[in-house]
């Protein structure tokens, strides 16, 4: 397995802990601190407070009991004493290691026969490292009772895609995704639209897309997953009757519907799928080992059934505890007799203590309940009756980490700790799983776009490969076009299309599934609060000026108002709601800096503010000693925060989750109300949008409405 690695790259998340259990104190801190006369001046009486408050770090409490300046000094001038004295402690008997512990009178030595600790402290250790030598490819040479594969199925996928495609039919579409030339077909299926990209230069030879089934009994599965998988799920529902066939079928998949209600159905799919694939691909190479070894050397059988090296899946998961959910659900498919290294996979994967109550967001607490951290990474290894934890990666059969943590193992050339990169073990990876993608777009979503670009790549070493048995295709080079990667998000982004298009070149086609049509989240803000809604659209020449654009928009059209009533009390509680964090930066030193804005009293809670600083801003909102207070979408996703006093939403973008729409236009206003710091059916809402926010403005107002919003020569639509 690569290197042990350390802390974390820059990542788009709030920064956490370096493995362990999530404790659910999450801290934004990271990004430097914002400075201005205005803004700096409210702040300081309670800054300088919190400043006297705070406890010695981490560094200054070793500092203390390291011994006094004056023994240190000693030591330094007495070299040979000290030599002597070093000798003479190694010459006694070994002493184990030292614990890092929290209260300086805990220093008694460990045990021996406790397990070794690393030296530089629980928070450096990489809990997820493993020490193991590589094995070669033949290791495991015994095979399982049935066979099913003797006789290789022609209907089955697996052999029509991996062992023995039409090479007539690849060469030709291989050909068209050189091109980029692509087939586009649109269908609807139970509810959801289907549309797919085939390559294909003329749409009329287009392969019909899998018809749907009924159940598993339908599906080429092993023989041992068979039983359990119709127990587990004897019948299908309409969305798993669409999104078998394609999985199975080794399709691209973009699914964006996911939902916490269907979520277990597709964590089950994905993991029979992936295991599936596992075995069928172990027990070929298993039995054809065999059958070389029952031949001999003079034998003609040559065997093309491997890959460089022996990984073959991986996923790409928001939090350890969604892995916890990924091995769950593979041990109810599998059903092995032995689990090895389970105790520690729940030890430092596992957290049964329940963190948030009923009253936060389901989606919020799907994510972020148990162990929350994500920097994380582990192998999985299968033999016959056993599954394995931490197994090292080039003996694994399934990758699950993080971006972050998968990131860190592959390695950076700029990292000169580092002794040098390594990816081999990415290099046979034939189906990729990322689930949450949603999630992950709000961690640093250039760690996606990084791992998946050091798929399927030439391995640098060997890694005790036998070429003869490597099938053509991995030699050719083509392993991308035959590599299968399904995404499931809870909606659509341009980051996701994009990803789509770009790492998804399978020579089967990619497919994007997604609701038939929204209804849009302003229908169901009808039931929480009235509220008079304003979308104001402004014109942008290209996706790249829409920044500038949409900010040019703002301090023309809606900062004239906001400065108009800074004197008077209709100002007091505007809520700025502002999803990127540049955008957020570029409003936030407007109103501290510009002239204009000098009677503006304004606070501002971002991913990057701790607990105390948001805890002030949306303090001092509520009593009205900010007037204006500036919030992000991902402090939002990550804290969910329940901001009161707010009589007017405007929202400088939408957001991307329809979700928040809701949560913060009609949550907001309504708590108001309730609170009685605002008339009801009095609230009012502001949202600039632009053409290119296409996606999102779909989500909020719903299918119907959109195609109007979007090219009417009218730029202001109301809603009430």
């Amino acid at each position: 397995m690569p290197g042990k690695f350390k802390g974390g790259g820059r990542r788009r998340g709030p920064p956490k802990g370096k493995g362990g259990k999530g404790n659910g104190k999450r801290s934004f801190g990271g990004a430097p601190k914002f400075d201005s006369a205005r803004y700096a001046d409210i702040e300081e009486v309670e800054n300088e407070a919190s400043e006297e408050e705070q406890p010695p770090s981490d560094e200054e409490s070793e500092n203390d009991g390291s011994g006094s300046e004056g023994e240190q000094d000693q030591a330094v001038s007495r070299p040979y004493f000290a030599l002597m004295q070093s000798l003479s402690k190694e010459s006694s008997a070994p002493h184990t290691k030292r614990r890092k512990l929290e209260h300086k009178s805990s220093t008694k030595p460990e045990q021996q026969e406790t397990a070794p600790v690393e030296e530089e402290g629980d928070e450096d250790r990489d809990i997820d490292h493993v020490e193991e030598a590589e094995e070669g490819p033949e290791d495991d040479n015994v095979a399982d009772d049935d066979d099913d594969d003797d006789i290789p199925d022609s209907s089955d996928p697996f052999e029509t895609h991996f062992v023995s495609p039409d090479q007539e039919v690849v060469q030709k579409r291989l050909k068209a995704i050189q091109a980029n030339e692509f087939s586009q077909s649109n269908s609807v299926q139970n509810g959801w639209r289907l549309i797919r990209n085939l390559p294909s230069k003329d749409s009329a030879q287009s392969a019909p897309l899998p018809s749907s089934i009924p159940g598993p009994s339908s599906l080429k599965l092993k023989h041992r997953l068979v039983e359990t998988a119709s127990r587990k799920r004897p019948t299908f529902d309409k969305l798993e009757q669409v999104l078998y066939p394609l999985t199975f079928a080794y399709n691209d998949i973009l699914f964006c519907g996911r939902t916490t209600r269907n979520a277990e159905n597709l964590r089950r799919m994905a993991c029979l799928h992936s295991v599936n694939h596992v075995f069928k691909t172990r027990d070929r190479v298993i039995k054809n080992n065999a059958k070389l070894a029952k031949e001999g050397e003079n034998g003609d059988f040559e065997p093309r059934d491997q890959g460089f090296t022996r990984p073959k899946v991986l996923m790409l998961l928001p939090t350890r505890n969604s892995a916890v959910k990924m091995v769950n659900t593979i041990c109810s498919l599998c059903e092995p007799e032995q689990q090895e290294n389970r105790k520690r996979f729940d030890e430092t994967y596992l957290d049964k203590e329940a963190k948030f109550t009923s009253d936060r967001p389901e989606d919020f607490r799907e994510l972020f309940e148990g162990n929350d951290d994500d920097m994380f990474r582990i192998g999985i290894k299968f033999t016959r009756k056993t599954i394995k934890y931490f197994a090292q990666f080039y003996n694994s059969d399934i990758l699950m980490a993080s971006p972050l943590g998968m990131r860190m193992a592959i390695g950076s050339e700029e990292d000169k700790k580092q002794k040098k990169m390594d990816y081999d073990f990415l290099s046979s990876i034939e189906v990729v799983i990322i689930d949450q993608a949603d999630a992950l777009l709000m961690q640093n979503w250039e760690h996606v776009e990084y791992v998946l670009e050091h798929l399927n790549l030439q391995p640098r070493e060997a890694h005790d490969c036998d070429f003869s048995r490597v099938r053509e295709w991995y030699l050719d080079k083509q392993a991308q076009h035959y590599r299968q990667t399904i995404v499931f998000s809870a909606f659509n982004t341009p980051e996701l299309a994009e990803l789509h298009r770009r790492f998804s070149t399978n020579w089967a086609g990619r497919v994007r599934v997604q609701p038939e049509s929204y209804a849009g989240a302003i229908e169901e803000l009808g039931t929480i609060v009235k509220a008079k809604q304003t979308f104001s659209r402004f014109e942008a020449p290209s996706v790249a000026a829409e920044p500038d654009a949409r900010f040019e928009y703002f301090t023309s059209a809606v900062v004239p108002i906001l400065t108009k009533r800074a004197n008077t009390k209709d100002l007091a509680g505007t809520l700025i709601f502002v999803p990127s964090y540049l955008d957020f930066v570029r409003v936030r030193n407007y109103f501290a800096t510009n002239p204009a804005c000098s009677g503006l009293a304004f606070g501002a809670v971002s991913e990057y503010a701790d607990v105390p600083e948001a805890s002030r801003a949306r303090s001092h909102f509520l009593n009205g000693r900010h007037q204006v207070l500036l919030y992000t979408e991902r402090a939002h996703h990550f804290r969910r925060y329940v901001i009161r006093g707010v009589r007017r939403v405007i929202m400088y973008g939408l957001p991307d989750n329809p979700i928040f729409y809701n949560e913060i236009v009609g949550g907001y206003l309504s708590k108001s109300e309730q609170d009685l710091k605002l008339e009801p059916g009095k609230g009012t809402v502001r949202v600039m949008f632009s053409k290119y926010d296409l996606l999102r403005l779909e989500r909020i107002v719903g299918s119907k409405r959109v195609g109007k919003m979007i090219k009417e020569r009218g730029d202001t639509f109301d809603f009430i």
